[in-house]
């Protein structure tokens, strides 16, 4: 199987994982008097570890194509498709190009060195999601989906909140399973 092949089949497998992730293993948090939610969920989780296993463009789409489809599938979540391939192709390529382009971890063998690498990574591409996510999302309810202010801003302030703590469980899940594959994976050439 040549690589491009074998990046393809893995996209897929990292596609279905985030939809299932976002889709079945979420806690909806409604905003008070918005209509609007915001979630608690494990769909990043395998966003990053695409990333971190199959690079940044690659693992980037893969998640924010499995998170888009959980979003048209939902009819709380439909109108913030848009934003959520955005944001969730941003943050695989952050994680991305801290991991592989500028550390190069598949090019050591160094555990340390690798898992350092990965878990910064993995901070650089959440903490971008932390800020941008509450910061689109304000804009975008704002100016795109004509919600007032009040609501807007509501919805942006408990996004913030929920969108750190998704970060930090993500960050510490997604490294914890690549501890567990990464060794696997590179030793029978599947990354």
């Amino acid at each position: 199987m040549n690589n491009k092949t074998l990046k393809l089949a893995q996209s897929v497998v990292f596609i279905a994982l985030t939809y299932i992730a976002f889709t079945y293993f979420q806690i909806k948090i409604p905003v008070p008097g918005s209509g609007n939610f915001t979630s608690i969920h494990f769909g990043n989780i395998f966003l990053v570890l695409a990333a971190l296993l199959i690079g940044g463009v690659y693992g980037g789409i893969a998640g924010a194509i499995g998170m888009t489809l959980a979003d048209l599938m939902d009819p709380v979540y439909v109108l913030v498709a848009p934003k959520t391939f955005v944001l969730k192709l941003c943050i695989g390529l952050i994680v991305g190009l801290v991991a592989h382009k500028l550390k190069k971890i598949n090019h050591s063998n160094d555990m340390k060195y690798i898992m350092k690498w990965s878990i910064i990574a993995s901070i650089c591409g959440m903490s971008f999601n932390v800020i941008a996510d509450p910061l689109v999302g304000y804009f975008y309810n704002l100016y795109l989906l004509g919600q007032p202010v009040t609501f807007a801003s509501a919805l942006a302030k408990l996004s913030a909140g929920v969108t750190l703590f998704n970060a930090v469980l993500t960050v510490i899940i997604a490294n914890i399973i690549f501890r567990a594959v990464y060794p696997i994976l590179k030793k029978n050439k599947l990354i």
